[in-house]
């Protein structure tokens, strides 16, 4: 089996590399890639990870789409036409909206209002993309939360340093909860895709979603250090809101999916808790975050 990941040096590809049972695995630069130009005919699977994610700096709609969205549907059509058999192309939760709760999370088949370029350009993509799919041309999307590992940045890598600086934290009974992916599951996921030929839509997250309360347990003692959450009160979280939405947003709102369909129709199971992910990511970040 011959792949061919679009976005070198990426933090899923190279954890991809690591962890995937298939080790003929070819990166390319997708900075450097005229998608019309290139030979795809050598492969049998694209997997597709380069895009532009949440950026501090102000970047427009426009910037997104032509990452995001145009440069993989190019890639997958001229793909098709080399003969490549299956394209997977790597899409992100946020193309539902930004809340979801336990009672009600996101599934497969729930209706996508992304709020942000990101999400919109990701949805764009995955709409043109599934276009292109027929009997020879497997498209399969891969809809996923935050994923952490080995190299982790952004959010995870902030929390973590956060438990690993500060004893008192103001968690306590903080019950949203979030849906993660550790890249090894992730990296299975992809695996069991590719063995099985299927295209669709389908959901990657660890076994159950993770309270942040929890998650930042599960940090700590990773860490061996001792934290103490207090519950911050109703009046500093009306003031977080009011004052830094932003914020409290991350903290006080949940981001949950429910991906019963992918784990039915794959007959897939995580092959690792979120502990182990924890564990392994706090590893990373303790031994120099090499």
């Amino acid at each position: 089996m011959r792949i061919l990941i679009i976005g070198k040096n990426s933090f899923i590809g190279r954890n991809f590399i690591q962890f995937s049972k298939f080790k003929n695995i070819t990166e390319v630069d997708s900075i450097n890639l005229v998608p019309n130009e290139f030979d795809y005919s050598n492969y049998d699977v694209i997997i597709h990870l380069a895009a532009i994610v949440h950026q501090t700096k102000k970047i427009g709609i426009d910037e997104y789409i032509k990452v995001n969205t145009e440069l993989p549907v190019r890639v997958a059509k001229k793909a098709k036409q080399d003969g490549v058999k299956q394209f997977i192309f790597l899409s992100t939760t946020k193309v539902y909206g930004d809340i979801s709760s336990l009672d009600k999370p996101w599934t497969e088949e729930t209706t996508c209002n992304p709020t942000d370029a990101y999400g919109k350009s990701k949805l764009l993509a995955e709409e043109r993309l599934l276009k292109l799919a027929d009997d020879r041309f497997q498209v399969s999307i891969i809809r996923t939360p935050l994923v952490y590992g080995k190299g982790v940045k952004a959010n995870m890598l902030n929390l973590i340093g956060l438990v690993n600086r500060i004893p008192l934290l103001p968690f306590k009974n903080v019950k949203s909860y979030r849906s993660i992916t550790y890249v090894g599951n992730l990296s299975a996921l992809i695996d069991c895709l590719i063995e099985q030929k299927i295209g669709g839509i389908f959901i990657a997250q660890d076994s159950e979603p993770v309270s942040l309360e929890d998650l930042v347990l599960l940090i700590a003692g990773s860490l061996q250090k001792r934290v103490v959450l207090f519950n911050p009160g109703r009046l500093v979280i009306k003031m977080v809101k009011l004052l830094f939405p932003f914020v409290y947003k991350r903290i006080f709102d949940s981001a949950v999916v429910n991906n019963e369909h992918t784990k039915k129709i794959l007959n897939f199971i995580p092959p690792y808790t979120t502990i182990q992910g924890i564990q392994e990511t706090v590893n990373w970040f303790v031994n120099g975050s090499k």
